[in-house]
């Protein structure tokens, strides 16, 4: 008999209750060390003051209106958005999945307008992770995603992830995009080269195309800048994001360029519950904090000092651990052992990790985490290393 619950996760055997910073407290009592962050979610940790307090102040207020009546919280948000990226409009969405959604609709509709409807096809890379919705799994093209989900949506170029001389080839006049993630998440914490990103903007200049960027698990501060994409000195026209920007309440946006979005006018895209008051009154919250230049800097210090720990922690566990990838929080553990084994480890050890591809396990803490729990992190890793070493050797 099918559960209540539709089964489509493997749920780990825990059940938090209550979170605090960097901790979540399990309904016996146990307190787990959290660096998976709701999967790049919770930026800020679990019940930070401020988005606590964004939070009650406008539940005492107003939740919902739709989006047939002005919101003033989110025009704010979008105009802080606008002044921080080069975006010059922001559609606001609930989701990663809802974001890539509108995505693909503008930069489809934007040649539509322009008289060129054959122009639809959009260019992704293997690896990619675009969400689980019909554009999102065709986009990723990955047969894990789209096995029984025919037929897929067409339009899209799949290519390898770095072979910038396919890229070049696959260009053709019914090419409208090219949309990649700065840093792979769910492919494996791969951070897409400073050049490859300069020569698909160069590429989209040549001939023309838009260049769509998903930062939903690598931006809003992740890596130390304020959006991954700033690293490479380059620009998107569209550029998807979620997770961060709430904090862990559902938010999610789309930025574009004015050019990008012509072709999204009146009733051409909506949200029923996209930018409502409770949504965009935490991410201006969020975005306060995170966009502060000195807050980014920290980021950057953290990442440094837990990347050093963690090449220490390999050195220690060559039989174990291969190597670490990544950038700013957004790090990575290319594990030898099977990395189902190092994440169920680490919840014996107290300590919550992420699964990815490529047999590595993600960490993704969150961007305040104290230097104090980063030894603690390193602490729980190291014996997670050797209760998962012990448990392939018997």
């Amino acid at each position: 008999m099918i559960p209540t619950l539709l089964p489509t996760y493997a749920r780990a055997p825990m059940t938090f209750v209550k979170g605090e910073g960097a901790w979540l407290t399990e309904a016996d009592g146990r307190r787990f060390l959290d660096l998976g962050a709701g999967i790049a979610v919770n930026a800020l940790g679990h019940a930070h003051p401020a988005l606590v307090q964004a939070l009650t102040d406008q539940a005492g207020q107003l939740w919902h209106t739709s989006n047939l009546y002005r919101i003033p919280q989110q025009q704010a948000l979008a105009d802080r958005l606008v002044d921080l990226t080069f975006a010059d409009t922001v559609f606001f969405t609930n989701s990663g999945t809802e974001s890539c959604e509108l995505a693909v609709k503008m930069a489809r509709k934007y040649w539509f307008d322009k008289a060129a409807p054959d122009r639809v096809e959009i260019i992704t890379f293997s690896g990619s992770f675009h969400g689980r919705s019909s554009a999102g799994i065709a986009a990723a093209g990955s047969e894990k995603m789209t096995k029984g989900f025919g037929p897929l949506l067409p339009g899209f170029v799949h290519l390898e992830l770095g072979d910038m001389a396919a890229l070049k080839a696959a260009i053709t006049d019914k090419t409208a995009a090219i949309l990649i993630e700065p840093v792979q998440g769910e492919g494996g914490i791969r951070p897409i080269p400073d050049r490859d990103l300069k020569e698909m903007r160069a590429l989209c200049d040549e001939h023309g195309l838009l260049l769509i960027f998903d930062e939903v698990q690598c931006g809003v501060a992740r890596t130390g800048r304020l959006f991954a994409h700033e690293w490479a000195g380059v620009s998107p026209d569209i550029m998807m994001i979620a997770k961060g920007i709430g904090g862990g309440f559902p938010l999610g946006a789309v930025l574009a360029t004015q050019e990008a979005a012509s072709g999204m006018t009146l009733g051409t895209h909506g949200s029923t519950y996209g930018g409502n008051p409770l949504g965009c009154a935490v991410g201006a919250a969020v975005l306060d904090i995170v966009s502060d230049p000195a807050f980014l800097g920290e980021v950057s210090r953290k990442s440094g000092l837990l990347r050093q720990k963690l090449e220490g922690l390999i050195a220690a566990h060559p039989d174990v651990f291969d190597e670490v990838r990544g950038i700013g929080l957004m790090l990575g553990l290319k594990c030898k052992l099977p990395n189902t084994a190092l994440v169920s480890a680490g919840y014996q050890a107290g300590l919550l990790t992420v699964p990815a591809a490529d047999n590595v396990i993600r960490l993704l803490p969150p961007l305040n985490i104290t230097d104090e729990d980063l030894h603690e992190a390193i602490t729980r890793l190291d014996a997670a290393a050797v209760q998962a070493r012990q448990e392939q050797e018997q």
